[in-house]
């Protein structure tokens, strides 16, 4: 939740305390109540273990849109080499 957002409420009247002049058009009782936070307690994660692939990623088609809103549209099987040769020579 945004902090300004908070600080802005607790300026409202609408949700001052009892000490306060209360506007009669709110409800009776809309104020911010206290809240504690207790000791957090970790979730035990179960360990992932890196898996080795001895394949290559393969797409049929891969469809790249640059910032600027160019789009590169690579059919086939292609090197990420040539890839990354062809983004840095388009942003030049």
């Amino acid at each position: 939740m945004n902090t300004n957002l908070i600080h802005k409420w607790l300026r409202d009247p609408r949700f001052s305390s009892g000490e306060q002049s209360v506007d009669l058009s709110v409800p009776e009782g809309a104020t911010f109540l206290p809240i504690e936070v207790a000791g957090m307690t970790s979730v035990p994660t179960v360990p992932i273990s890196p898996t080795h692939s001895t394949g290559s990623i393969t797409a049929q088609r891969v469809d790249i849109t640059l910032s600027d809103g160019r789009r590169i549209l690579l059919e086939g099987t292609t090197a990420l080499s040539s890839v990354v040769a062809l983004i840095e020579g388009l942003a030049r």
